[in-house]
This record gives structure tokens, C-alpha cells and sequence, in this order.
């Protein structure tokens, strides 16, 4: 006997899906500006370390930009040939931020390299000025993600990107002040090389969760073992196998599960397990079969 049930996920977001919408546009609205701001200050500047970090912003606007396509794609309906829906691309989004930004990183590192044997002529004062600008927008933008942060993988890693953009905004500022004091224009291609470093720093977990996700792992706020410790102790439950949990979505999870139980149950019975994991393990989908503890019947997928 097989029962599937299905809700919304149990959302900590203090959000409405068109509020989170308008957040990303502002923030793609503000970054873009600034990637241009960055890139024609950099290139008058001579400031390897500016346009490094235009580069960056920009990987940050696509990425925004791709979550908000995934956001529109996660609400079609399932159908026939996808019959868990879209949300997955919610996923595929998280890795392929990851990977553009890493990619990126690379091309600026090997840039960065070449620059030490010919440094360039930069403009600290502009340096600082454009960078100072940076840290404020980067650091608003970083504040409309932080209240539904924790409630979404994408979310999350806007945060983190704003966040860390701000942190590196501050890096710049401060390699401008000390090329205008000291004229030592290879701390510009230091500071990118410090950049890269940063960048790889931050991106690594978000690179490590979407790829997770994406080969069906289970979500990393979820522990499969107080799942099995909740579903063993349950009175009507002898034992367990071919437990799985994945995520649909950046927002939702789903559960699959065989129960070993000792008595005949009910639809109640089901509907308690089904609350269970969607109130305190954010499961939203659970498909659940059922098996008699005295039954001869040995399930060849038992695991």
C-alpha cells in the first residue's frame, strides 16, 4: 500500500514571492549601474583591481538576473514529461553562478599574473572614490537579501555574494589609499590576486550546496538521521529502508520512504507522519509505501 502526499513547504521567509521578485530587480537595477561605473573607472584608472571587480559584479548581476528567470520557470505546473514541475532549475542556476563565477575568477587570476612583470600605471585616487561607491551599494543590495537568506538557496547566495562584494569594495578602497601614499602600483595587481582569493572563498560553499542538490544529495539544513530516529519511533513502525530525500527546489524538499509496521493503520496515520516532516524537517512532498511486518513479501529495492 502506497500513499503520496504533497504541501507547501514550511517557509521561515518573511517575504512574498513578488516582494523577493522587486528585492532581486533592485538589486540587478543598482549592481548593473556600478559594473559600468567599475569598468569605465577602471580602464581610465589603469586599475586592474577595479576592473577585476567589475567582472565580479557583473557574474553577480547574471546570476540575479538567472535567478529570476528559474523563479518564473519553478512556478509552470508539472506536466507529462516533467512530473515534479521546474523547480530544479532553481538548482541548476545556484551551480551555474557558481561556475561562471569561478571561471571568471580563473581568467582575472592568469591577467593579474601577467601584470607583474609589466605593471601598469593606476590612479589610486579614482581607485578609492569608485570602490568607496561599491561598498554602499554592494552593502544595501547585500541588506535586501538578509531577512530570507535562510530560506532559500539562491537567496542565500546573493546574500553572500553582496556581502563579500562589500568586504572586497573595502579591500580596493584601501589598495588606492596606499598606492596614493606609497606609488607602489603592483599592490593594484595584489589586491586582485587577494580578490580572486576571496571570491573563491565565497563561492565554494554555495558551488559545494547547488551541486549537492543538483545530484539529488539531501539538502545540507536537513539530517537524515533525526528522520529515521522520528519515523523508528513511531509505535506502528517496526522498521525502515529505502529512505531518500532530495530537493525539487531550492525551497522544497521531497521524501521517499518504505515503513515496516507492526499493525494495520489508517489515512491519520499517514496524515501524522505527512505533518511530522513538513512542519519540523521541511519535507513537502512525501510518498510513503507500506509494508506488513508478517508479510512474506521481501522488496527487492530494500536498501
Amino acid at each position: 500500500m502506497e500513499h503520496h502526499e504533497h504541501t507547501h513547504t514550511h517557509s521561515h521567509s518573511h517575504h512574498h514571492p513578488t516582494q523577493i521578485t522587486k528585492l532581486f530587480v533592485i538589486g540587478i537595477i543598482l549592481n548593473a549601474s556600478f559594473v559600468l561605473i567599475e569598468l569605465i573607472a577602471g580602464f581610465f584608472a589603469g586599475s586592474l583591481a577595479l576592473i577585476t571587480d567589475a567582472g565580479h559584479n557583473f557574474g553577480d548581476v547574471a546570476g540575479l538576473a538567472m535567478v529570476l528567470v528559474a523563479e518564473k520557470l519553478s512556478k509552470r505546473k508539472a506536466n507529462s514529461k516533467y512530473t515534479y514541475g521546474y523547480g530544479k532549475t532553481t538548482v541548476l542556476v545556484a551551480l551555474a553562478n557558481a561556475a561562471l563565477l569561478l571561471i571568471g575568477v580563473g581568467a582575472i587570476a592568469l591577467e593579474a599574473i601577467l601584470r607583474i612583470h609589466s605593471p601598469h600605471i593606476v590612479e589610486g585616487k579614482t581607485v578609492s572614490i569608485v570602490a568607496f561607491i561599491g561598498i554602499i551599494i554592494n552593502g544595501l543590495t547585500a541588506l535586501l537579501f538578509f531577512r530570507d537568506k535562510e530560506s532559500d538557496l539562491n537567496i542565500k547566495g546573493a546574500y553572500l555574494h553582496m556581502a563579500s562584494d562589500a568586504i572586497v569594495s573595502l579591500g580596493v578602497v584601501i589598495s588606492g589609499i596606499l598606492i596614493i601614499y606609497t606609488h607602489y602600483e603592483w599592490i593594484d595587481t595584489a589586491m586582485s590576486l587577494l580578490i580572486c582569493v576571496v571570491i573563491i572563498w565565497s563561492t565554494f560553499g554555495l558551488l559545494k550546496d547547488s551541486l549537492r542538490l543538483s545530484l539529488d544529495g539531501v539538502p545540507d539544513e536537513i539530517k537524515i538521521e533525526k528522520i529515521r530516529h522520528f519515523l523508528l519511533n513511531i509505535p506502528e513502525v517496526a522498521d525502515i529502508h529505502d529512505l531518500h530525500i532530495w530537493a525539487l527546489s531550492t525551497k522544497e524538499n521531497a521524501l521517499t520512504a518504505h515503513l515496516l509496521i507492526k499493525e494495520k493503520v489508517g489515512d491519520d496515520f499517514i496524515m501524522h507522519i505527512r505533518k511530522e516532516l513538513t512542519h519540523h524537517f521541511n519535507i513537502s512532498h512525501t510518498t510513503i509505501q507500506l509494508e506488513a511486518s508478517d508479510s512474506t513479501f521481501i522488496c527487492e529495492q530494500k536498501c
